[in-house]
């Protein structure tokens, strides 16, 4: 009798906590890839910066925030929109150069548009044509989760096709930080528009689930069984997609497009071995190393610097 009820104490336990488990990772799947719902993200890496960095940092942040404001002010920018193959309505700024070449610059994680703003300014100062989107659920575009790249690399060629309807001579380069970043690299491993000539490639991670499991150990020391396992699982019954399907890496060794791979010495939120996997796996790529530089701040370094390489590089292609 007494080893009947024990039995039944450790099975109901062991019921307990694996419906308490597929709860959490229901959970952690919302709070990962559920639509940005205007809360900061968790992606603000863990400082390390200088007092003489983070000095530096400010200076050119305030410039550059003063300089791109002064540039929006005057720039003729008009939103366009654009349909998912899934119905989700997708916004975006544009900006037409009257010249032939394009980016198409994309934001990171739980971000908007607005953060590539800075970005847009020193494309237009080269004669490129902008689009600036909100990345399906975020801003005002539809999609009830984030892609985090994998989704986006459709939606990314529907802008492509929007950018070629109103100029079929268009040549394109897509740029993209972190998130962003990841989406520009999974979509040139699509086949893609002749168009699209070149990627650049910022702070990027080289999959969903190499990063996720980083960012799960680092902020929680839980090891990835179960929880990313079954996280990922609700993950492709809810939003189409699996952590382990989305990779950066994989579609690179797919992609024949040039890319620029750029990322910080001092990125403690998406590890620089990534970039140093990225760029092994790609033959025609180049690699950028900015020191100093945390996660998404390559280019408040040392703007000038950053955008020197990136003009080399994209001069080369579009």
């Amino acid at each position: 009798m007494l080893l009947k009820k024990i039995a039944k104490i450790a099975a109901i336990v062991a019921v307990s906590v694996v419906v308490l488990e597929l709860l959490l990772s229901i959970g952690l799947m919302f709070f990962a890839v559920g639509s940005f719902d205007g809360m900061e993200s968790i992606s603000d890496p863990k400082r390390i910066l200088t007092d003489e960095v983070r000095e530096r940092i400010e200076h050119n942040t305030a410039g550059l925030k003063a300089k791109t404001a002064e540039w929006l002010a005057g720039a003729g920018i008009s939103e366009v929109s654009v349909t998912a193959g899934d119905g989700a309505v997708l916004y975006a700024d544009m900006l037409d150069a009257g010249t032939h070449r394009w980016a198409i610059l994309l934001h990171g994680y739980k971000r908007t548009r607005e953060r590539v703003y800075n970005y847009g300014r020193f494309y237009a100062e080269q004669g490129c044509g902008l689009i600036m989107p909100d990345l399906r659920g975020h801003g005002k575009s539809g999609g009830s989760f984030i892609g985090m790249g994998w989704l986006d690399r459709t939606d990314i060629i529907k802008w492509a096709e929007l950018i070629i309807s109103r100029d079929p001579d268009a040549r394109i380069v897509l740029h993209g930080v972190s998130m962003g970043g990841a989406a520009a690299l999974m979509t040139a491993g699509e086949e893609l528009p002749p168009n699209v000539k070149c990627v650049v490639s910022d702070c990027a991670y080289s999959s969903v689930w190499e990063q996720f499991a980083n960012v799960m150990k680092s902020y929680t020391g839980l090891p990835e069984f179960p929880l990313m396992y079954t996280t990922s699982f609700f993950t492709k019954l809810f939003a189409g997609y699996s952590y382990s399907e989305a990779s950066a890496l994989e579609q690179v060794r797919k992609t024949t497009l040039p890319v620029l791979f750029i990322h910080g010495r001092g990125d403690t939120f998406v590890a620089p071995y990534m970039a140093e996997a990225l760029h092994a796996a790609h033959p025609d790529s180049e690699l950028l190393f900015v020191d100093d530089a945390e996660h998404g701040q390559a280019m408040y370094i040392d703007p000038e610097g950053y955008f020197e390489a990136v003009y080399g590089f994209i001069g080369k292609h579009i």
